[in-house]
């Protein structure tokens, strides 16, 4: 997460370290050196990518807000990997695979920062019908998790880190002899490794970039490489906090002033480093004295041992003080619950990038989910969160309950980060796996994993299917394409989850499902969405959520399903389901909705069947409830005609202040210990929906009224919610 101000300090108060180069040069510089040193490394030259400061770089797509444009996302990617392959340099890229919890208090403030912007993002689009400027950009739900996979797919070589995914670069730009390291981050200046080259400055088509050269930075500050880790902890990094430090810094600020009299001009910050760096150098050091953190700095022990660990932390293989380091493996957290080739797969699998979930909570027992678009006013839908806790208590029980050679073994507890409205992460929420219940018996873990047959394949499936208390689909299996069972699945879920999804959002969801296979990249890119719904910016990023649910399911149960078929870009773009959304709210007819194509038709048709069939069977009633754009709403309100919304068609949350309680009352009252059962539904229905208008129509004219059936009943309690949120105090409304 790099070293506070230095960045800013090396392009404003340093440019003689902002070194301009083209990296088709400095790729053949680099081949043409080993070769003259007889290195046996003359292979094309490595360049190590920082995936996780790439994203924002990578997602240039028109369309963030609407969950993803997924299909052109994996076009830039192909574009990028091929821009580089054509110069004769291999690539290879590092995700963060953990997040270490000496930085947990890092990770959550800049979780909550997040949590800020969108709601900003969520006021624009009630606001204006419209996504927000590049200010207030926000990265599609899930990128993180589904770009190694897209990467893997392109044939490239993609590593999960198992522990601070900037060490392990490093270290492996290190030890591998790569031409340089590419990524957003300072903490790459302070590593003694290959040369650090910005993204952010990346030129793509001709491949030229900005190197930050540290040993030209050391000449400037008048330090050596080597006390660049003790500048680095005294100015603020991810192990010392800039807090912690301040006290050294003021004094040292104090201290370069009495000795350059003259005022500085350039910014604050760049006194600080300079200052600082001053300071580091006036640290004698004896030749005995052995400690990364000279004796000569006065500070507690328990600031100095900080303080050597903030040091140990950038300490690469072949340091002479690399024994320092640890670089044990944590023990697993459940080794009790698995076998030791369980434990094996888990974190090869996690390395490769191959699998999701799995790693994190069996050998570590912690799970966390970064921000999801979603609006803190709307009371309907619950967080994604809150969604998908049933799946994830039967994924950890896949996992941890089958035990070692099918025994039983008591319940473990998962800890889970998961932010959502109102959360203040101020601790991890204490989750327990829930048993799966396969009819044709209780396999083991091991089982599922690594034996083969026919019999096993479908237990995996079987087991795939519970999770989503859909084994009842199994028959669909074969009959229709995977990405198409994945997607029933998924919205057969969020149907008897979600007691506010209508048919209209069903309609959207299948229709999208059913016809993104016909479309190219560019008919995707080409869709016109005439406004812009905030709650259908939530269904396309709960959706996305889901499919990161799907893959843990699958890696769980010993992948029942390619893990191909639950990518995004098989069966997900934002654009299309947003333009499917307004479709179908706006009244449109069934063969619109699926772009006249009669095979789509069929198809959806027959999706559809099976998920109205289960929601019979489980009492659920799926309601039409068509929703008016915040385009319309507007144009009602200025034209003097009682909106939909005005006269209870949209107004769910006067409902519920009405009738009943929102989900956040229900989650702060309840206390319980288990996760929520399937939601009890109002038994009501409108008479009709409102006419046969075309979605065009519907757009262009404002709501006059159109004959529907307001006359609801209370909603009825849902029964047990999220576990113990209740000591949350909620965000500010």
């Amino acid at each position: 997460m790099g070293v506070k101000g230095l960045q800013s300090f090396v392009e404003r108060c340093c440019p003689e370290a902002c070194v301009t180069v083209n990296l088709r040069e400095m790729a053949r510089q680099h081949v043409t050196k080993n070769q003259q040193s007889g290195s046996s490394n003359i292979t094309s030259p490595t360049l190590v990518v920082d995936g996780m400061s790439c994203l924002c770089h990578w997602y240039s797509c028109m369309n963030w807000v609407c969950g993803g444009q997924w299909m052109e996302y994996m076009e830039v990617l192909k574009q990028w990997v091929e821009t580089f392959t054509s110069a004769g340099i291999k690539l290879v890229f590092f995700f963060d695979g953990v997040v270490e919890e000496q930085k947990r208090p890092e990770w959550v403030k800049r979780r909550l920062r997040v949590n800020k912007d969108i709601i900003k993002i969520f006021n624009h689009i009630k606001q204006h019908g419209e996504q927000p400027g590049q200010q207030l950009s926000c990265l599609p739900s899930a990128l993180a998790t589904f770009t190694p996979f897209a990467l893997r797919s392109l044939g490239q070589d993609v590593f999960c880190s198992v522990r601070e995914a900037d060490y392990e670069i490093a270290s492996y730009a290190h030890c591998h002899g790569s031409m340089g390291i590419l990524g957003q981050d300072t903490d790459f200046i302070i590593y003694d490794s290959a040369p650090y080259l910005s993204v952010a400055k990346l030129r793509i088509n001709g491949l030229t970039t900005v190197m930050y050269d540290r040993q030209r930075l050391c000449r400037n500050i008048g330090l050596s490489v080597t006390q660049l880790p003790l500048l680095a902890c005294l100015l603020g990094n991810d192990v010392v906090s800039e807090e912690l430090m301040q006290h050294i810094r003021s004094s040292a600020v104090a201290a370069y002033r009495r000795t350059n009299p003259a005022p500085y001009c350039g910014p604050p910050q760049g006194e600080v480093v300079l200052a600082v760096a001053q300071f580091v150098s006036s640290l004698s050091a004896s030749p005995e004295e052995t400690g990364l953190v000279p004796h000569s700095l006065n500070v507690a022990s328990s600031q100095r041992e900080l303080l050597k660990k903030g040091i140990c932390s950038y300490l690469l293989p072949g340091h002479k003080d690399y024994e320092l380091v640890d670089i044990s493996v944590p023990p697993s957290a459940f080794e009790k619950y698995v076998s030791p080739e369980i434990l094996k797969a888990c974190r090869e699998k996690h390395v490769a990038a191959e699998g999701f979930m799995v790693y994190s909570v069996v050998c570590a027992g912690v799970t966390e989910c970064s921000n999801s678009l979603e609006d803190e006013e709307d009371e309907d839908l619950l967080p994604q969160a809150f969604v998908y806790k049933p799946c994830r208590q039967r994924v950890y029980g896949l996992l941890l309950l089958l035990g070692k050679d099918g025994s039983s073994v008591d319940a473990p507890a998962i800890r889970e980060w998961f932010v959502f409205p109102g959360n203040p992460l101020k601790e991890a929420d204490t989750v327990h796996p829930v048993p799966i219940n396969i009819p044709c018996g209780q396999p083991s873990l091991d089982l599922l994993w690594f034996s083969s047959g026919p019999e096993v394949s479908a237990l995996r499936l079987a087991a795939f299917l519970t999770v989503f208390d859909c084994l009842h689909y199994s028959d669909l299996h074969g009959e229709i394409g995977d990405s198409l069972l994945a997607a029933l699945c998924l919205v057969t879920y969020i149907v008897l989850q979600v007691e506010a999804l209508s048919e209209e959002d069903v309609d959207a969801y299948l229709s999208q499902a059913v016809c993104l296979r016909l479309k190219s990249p560019l008919e995707l890119r080409q869709i016109q969405l005439p406004v812009l719904s905030s709650r259908a910016v939530q269904l396309g990023s709960l959706y996305v959520r889901g499919l990161s649910h799907l893959l843990g399911a699958n890696n769980a149960s010993g992948c029942a399903l390619p893990s191909a078929a639950l990518m995004p870009w098989q069966g997900f773009d934002g654009r299309l389901f947003h333009s499917k959304y307004l479709l179908a709210h706006g009244g449109a007819e069934k063969s619109e909705l699926l772009d006249g194509d009669m095979f789509c038709l069929s198809q959806f048709v027959q999706l559809k069947e099976k998920l109205l069939e289960t929601c019979r069977q489980r009492g659920r009633v799926l309601q039409s409830r068509p929703r008016e754009t915040q385009k319309n709403l507007r144009r009602s309100k200025a034209s003097g005609f009682p909106s939909a919304a005005d006269q209870g068609w949209t107004g769910e949350t006067r409902r519920d202040l009405q009738h009943g309680q929102t989900w956040r009352q229900r989650e702060a009252a309840c206390g319980e210990q288990s996760g929520y059962e399937n939601p009890e539904t109002p038994q009501w229905r409108a008479d009709h929906r409102g006419g046969g208008q075309s979605f065009h129509s519907h757009l262009s004219n404002s709501y006059e009224g159109r004959p529907l059936n307001r006359n609801r009943p209370p909603k009825q309690n849902r029964g047990r919610l999220h576990h113990n949120r209740g000591r949350y105090q909620l965000a500010p409304r």
